[in-house]
């Protein structure tokens, strides 16, 4: 395993707070060969190695190949098993007591090449996965969501509290996406409401850490090639996009705190409110902090899928509450990326 995120995960079990919630405990993980999926799995698997917990993992996957490169091979403590969420097949695995919910597409290049199937894993995915919670009663899940259902919001005077909401033109095949999360967070709610599903859902800024795909396509990715190739870091569009970060150890805190702590049918920020910043800032600031021989450069292209441009200042007061806090600024969690990736 990598150094960096070896690091990450000794930092993570050494204050995880929930240790005894999860002695003895199943836990389902859809989406586990991607990066919070997959850093999930890794941080369940540290936890029960330090602590002896008796604890059993079940990833769920759609590349069986993949999970075994992503994540080894199966152990007495961790099951692979395959699920194709654009089937029409019902999800259902061994009985659990809790599940967290990543799967879902990430790729702006997918949302406008293939909007159908983005709605579909992400909406009748979450149904699938809501009935299984349902019938089996499991005590508690998370749906993991996006800061992208906040949609179009151009005064960021004051933070994005979970009930707000800005502007999601329906008629662009790009808002497959966020539109989406929008419906999968109300059949949550509607679950919780209706049925009694113990479903939270923890709405994710962007996220990044140790454990990021060399191939990774999404802006900090490409960002953290460039300081590390020792090249100027291009941009494609004007920047002008402004949100929160977070990095992948707190996010996964976050969701533990979620998943414990959290009222049934809510959505909770997770996000680093001090890291708020635009697109080109970010990278003026990453060729400051790492090489300032280097600069910005602007080749503006269309048609690449690129979310609009947006001011996403997210609200932390209600996830804080719960008692969680991050504990890495922009300038530790680019650190930590350009060594992971490095290695």
């Amino acid at each position: 395993m990598e150094k960096t995120l070896m690091k990450d995960l000794a930092d993570f079990t050494a204050n995880f707070p929930f240790v005894e919630e999860l002695k003895g405990k199943t836990v389902v993980v859809t989406g586990a060969t991607g990066l919070l999926g997959s850093v999930t799995v890794k941080c369940l698997l540290a936890l029960n190695e330090k602590y002896d917990l008796g604890l059993s993992v079940v990833a769920i996957v759609r590349n069986i190949g993949k999970a075994l490169e992503v994540l080894g091979p199966e152990t007495k403590t961790l099951t692979l098993q395959m699920f194709d969420y654009a089937s029409e097949c019902q999800f259902d695995t061994c009985n659990a007591d809790y599940l967290i919910h990543y799967a879902s597409p990430t790729s702006s290049k997918y949302f406008v090449e293939r909007p159908v199937e983005t709605m579909n894993i992400s909406y009748e995915g979450t149904k699938s996965v809501l009935e299984y919670t349902r019938f089996n009663k499991l005590s508690s899940m998370v749906y993991a969501s996006s800061l992208e259902v906040y949609g179009v919001v151009t005064d960021d005077e004051k933070p994005l509290t979970e009930e707000m909401q800005g502007y999601i033109n329906p008629s662009d095949i790009r808002s497959s996406y966020p539109m989406a999360k929008r419906a999968a967070e109300c059949l949550c709610s509607s679950y919780a409401s209706e049925y009694g599903v113990p479903v939270k859902i923890a709405r994710f800024a962007q996220t990044f850490g140790a454990g990021v795909a060399p191939e990774d396509t999404r802006v900090f990715a490409h960002f953290a090639r460039s300081i590390i190739k020792g090249e100027n870091i291009e941009l494609n569009t004007k920047g002008e996009l402004c949100r929160c970060y977070c990095y992948t150890m707190d996010a996964v805190m976050g969701v533990f705190y979620v998943l414990f702590k959290g009222k049934d049918g809510e959505a909770y920020n997770v996000a680093n409110a001090s890291t708020y910043i635009s697109v080109a800032d970010m990278a003026k600031k990453l060729c400051a902090d790492f090489n300032p021989d280097l600069k910005v450069v602007f080749n503006l292209k269309e048609g690449l899928g690129f979310s609009p441009v947006t001011h996403l200042r997210m609200s932390t007061e209600k996830i804080e509450a719960l008692g969680w806090k991050p504990q890495y600024d922009l300038k530790k969690m680019f650190e930590r990326l350009i060594e992971s990736m490095k290695n």
